[in-house]
C-alpha cells in the first residue's frame, strides 16, 4: 500500500506545482486511507441517527480534512470539494489483494470504477465496496457546506456508479500499477 500512496503523493506534488499540466485545476488525489477509512466506518455512519434534516450522522475521522483539502499536511491544497474541486481520484483496495481506481465526479453525482480484471470483483461485491462512497460523499457535501445557499445545491440522494467493461487489459499481479497508471491517464 505504501507504493500506491507514494505515487499519489508524487501526483499531488506535481499537481500543486503545475496544475496547468493536468486536465483540470478542479481535481484532487486521495490516498488509499481515504477509501479504507470510509469503508471501515460506513456501518457507524449507517447506524447513527440523523436529525430532522437528515444531518448529524457520524462521518469517518478526518472527513472534513479531506473535504477542505487540509490533508496531507505536507501538500495541502486548501481546495474545498464542490466549491474548488469537481473530480476526485482515489485508489481502493479490495480484500487486501486487488486495487481498483475510483473517479468521483461531484457535478455529475457519479462515480466511475476502473477494474483491471473485470471478473476479479463480482457486481454484488462491488456494490458493497462502493456503497460508502455513494452515500457518504453526497452527505459530506451537504453536512460540511458553510452556507444554506451552497447546501441547496446538493442533495442527500446517493451518487450513482458504473464499472466500464471495455478497458485496457492487465494481468492480475499488475492491478496496483494499472490503478496508478489509470489515474495518470485520466488526467490528460
Amino acid at each position: 500500500m505504501q507504493h500506491i500512496d507514494a505515487w499519489i503523493n508524487v501526483l499531488r506534488k506535481r499537481y500543486n506545482a503545475n496544475p496547468q499540466h493536468f486536465r483540470s485545476e478542479r481535481m484532487c488525489f486521495l490516498d488509499h486511507l481515504f477509501a479504507q477509512q470510509w469503508r471501515f466506518n460506513f456501518k457507524d455512519f449507517k447506524d447513527s441517527k440523523p436529525d430532522q434534516n437528515g444531518l448529524g450522522r457520524r462521518l469517518p475521522g478526518g472527513a472534513w480534512n479531506y473535504y477542505a483539502g487540509t490533508i496531507p499536511s505536507f501538500c495541502q491544497s486548501n481546495k474545498v470539494w464542490g466549491t474548488d474541486i469537481d473530480d476526485i481520484y482515489a485508489p481502493v483496495n479490495f480484500a487486501d489483494t486487488h486495487w481498483i481506481a475510483m473517479w468521483i465526479s461531484i457535478p455529475k453525482r457519479h462515480i466511475v470504477v476502473f477494474d483491471s480484471i473485470y471478473s476479479s470483483i463480482s457486481p454484488e461485491e462491488l456494490d458493497v465496496v462502493m456503497e460508502p462512497f455513494l452515500y457518504m460523499v453526497p452527505y459530506l457535501l451537504v453536512e460540511c457546506t458553510s452556507s444554506d445557499e451552497q447546501r441547496a445545491q446538493y442533495s442527500l440522494e446517493p451518487f450513482t456508479y458504473e464499472r466500464p467493461t471495455i478497458i485496457p487489459p492487465a494481468r492480475a499481479v499488475d492491478c496496483g500499477v494499472y490503478t496508478l497508471t489509470l489515474n495518470v491517464m485520466l488526467l490528460g
